[in-house]
């Protein structure tokens, strides 16, 4: 008995086309993987952010289905780009929030061993966010495997057939990624 359900790759078609029933079948058909994709984001930031994985995967949909712009040949690049999204709104909603410890709120408290923490935190946050966003501009394939490997949580193999590659290449791959990112974040520190 064969399934009548579209698969993922007609639904990402249909939805580029602009059908938003695709496009609501797409979501729901992945929303367990992203909402695991959404916890995964939320665990590796700093104890300050204060989104629900929920809160953080609609928020991604709606700016998702808002977008204009590239298209998705597969499943792949669009995780990696609803880990992007994910990855953007976390980093405003901690920028918000530092602003609003800077007066924003017009309160003066004193800064615990908590709080520098979390501005730590935070800081580190953006400056990995930045480093990214200059290897999307410099290597956008390596950006993808950071996304699908680090974001996403998919191992070297399932990127590799993803990706249509062998395992060694995106290992390779991950670790020129990782030597670009160490070496913006010391650029950023020594600036």
């Amino acid at each position: 008995m064969e399934s009548t359900r579209p698969n993922v790759s007609t639904l990402i078609e249909e939805t580029e086309l602009g059908n938003a029933v695709s496009a609501d079948k797409l979501f729901s058909s992945l929303y367990g993987e992203l909402h695991r994709l959404a916890r995964n984001q939320l665990a590796r930031q700093s104890s300050s952010v204060t989104l629900s994985a929920t809160t953080l995967l609609h928020q991604a949909y709606l700016d998702m289905a808002q977008r204009e712009g590239p298209s998705f040949p597969d499943r792949a690049r669009f995780m990696g780009y609803a880990a992007r999204v994910m990855r953007g709104l976390i980093i405003d909603h901690a920028r918000n929030r530092r602003a609003q410890k800077r007066g924003g709120l017009f309160e003066i408290t004193s800064l615990s061993g908590q709080d520098a923490q979390e501005l730590a935190g935070e800081r580190e946050l953006t400056q990995i966010s930045d480093a990214l966003d200059l290897l999307v501009k410099a290597e956008p394939a390596l950006a993808e495997v950071v996304d699908l490997k680090f974001f996403c949580g998919f191992s070297f193999a399932e990127i590799a057939v993803m990706r249509d590659l062998s395992e060694r290449t995106v290992q390779r791959q991950w670790e020129k990624a990782r030597i670009y990112l160490l070496r913006q974040l010391c650029s950023n520190l020594s600036s």
